[in-house]
């Protein structure tokens, strides 16, 4: 029987004591963000207080929102939990994701990119990688990255349970993306696009954007926008407030079925399209994308100020 999913109740708040899925040594990550620079810059940046990132006590779970598709399922309201459960399309072995670990990390102004400075103890490209390995669904990954870091990956391969291979990144990013895409399993439904420099997504969230990218060809993780977005003109005037109720600021991972994925690289190559992200490539095709709702947690630690805050919410029990 098909059915349509309805809206659910939002769950109470979460502790973030209750984050879970990495458990690593406790040990300063900071002293590599500073190689060259100036005591007067280092002093400023490792004082960053507490102050600067107050410590919440607790961080509302993702909202559920209803999605206007169908599915095949039969739900019993007298054996219906009480939370809200995501009802699985998606097969096991089945989803090849592709890892983005490429980039030069300009910003974070460090001697490696930032991808691979060590987050209390490990490489934050490692989180992510280690989350993705441990779910049911996902069937490969593929690592996009300059080959002098390959042997960072391959030391973990004997802690995962899934194919790991390997492509080059490219000059920008779409370029690194399609490059991972031609390594993917030819019988993979699902592709999943995800930056390294984002550890802290969750199990929960991956699934429901896979779920959501299953359903509908496409879809990615996004939080509500929290900040006033104004639209200015070349001389830096402004030109209009934008709506904040109907503007959402984009996270990874991004879901896209591959047929989509492929075409969408067609028509872009084609035409010389320049994407900044990956479901942009589908937006060109006329398709629609979902918007799964993520967390806020679920940061791409680009600057030291990211490096604080990702610690503060990793050493949160």
């Amino acid at each position: 029987m098909d059915i349509a999913l309805s809206t659910y109740s939002a769950p109470p708040a979460l502790h973030l004591s209750e984050f879970h899925g990495i458990h690593m040594p406790k040990s300063s990550s900071l002293s590599l963000l500073y190689n060259n620079k100036s005591k007067s810059k280092s002093k400023s940046k490792s004082n960053l207080s507490s102050t600067m990132f107050p410590l919440p006590q607790t961080f509302p779970v993702s909202r559920s929102r209803k999605l206007d598709v169908c599915c095949s399922a039969t739900i019993s309201s007298s054996s219906a939990p009480e939370q809200t459960k995501t009802i699985r399309n998606v097969k096991e072995k089945s989803v090849s994701v592709v890892l983005l670990a490429g980039g030069q990390g300009k910003r974070m102004g460090a001697s490696m990119p930032k991808q691979y400075l060590p987050l209390l103890g490990q490489p934050i490209a490692l989180y992510s990688f280690y989350t993705f390995s441990r779910m049911m669904e996902v069937k490969e990954i593929i690592v996009v990255c300059d080959p002098s870091y390959k042997d960072i990956f391959e030391d973990a391969r004997e802690k995962i349970d899934v194919d790991l291979k390997f492509a080059l990144p490219g000059k920008e990013r779409q370029d690194s993306v399609y490059n991972g895409f031609q390594a993917i399993d030819a019988k993979s439904e699902l592709v999943c696009i995800h930056d390294s420099a984002r550890p802290l997504v969750s199990t929960e969230d991956i699934e429901k954007v896979l779920n959501d990218g299953w359903l509908n060809g496409a879809a990615v993780l996004g939080v509500p926008s929290k900040a006033t977005i104004k639209e200015a003109n070349s001389d830096s005037f402004v030109v209009r407030t934008l709506d904040r109720k109907t503007l959402w600021e984009m996270q990874t991972p991004q879901i896209i079925k591959p047929e989509l994925l492929r075409k969408g690289f067609e028509l872009v190559n084609r035409e010389g399209l320049e994407v900044t992200d990956d479901v942009s490539i589908v937006e060109h095709l006329k398709h629609p994308v979902y918007i799964t709702e993520g967390s806020y947690t679920n940061i791409k630690v680009t600057t030291p100020d990211d490096m604080l805050l990702a610690e503060r919410i990793l050493n949160v029990e």
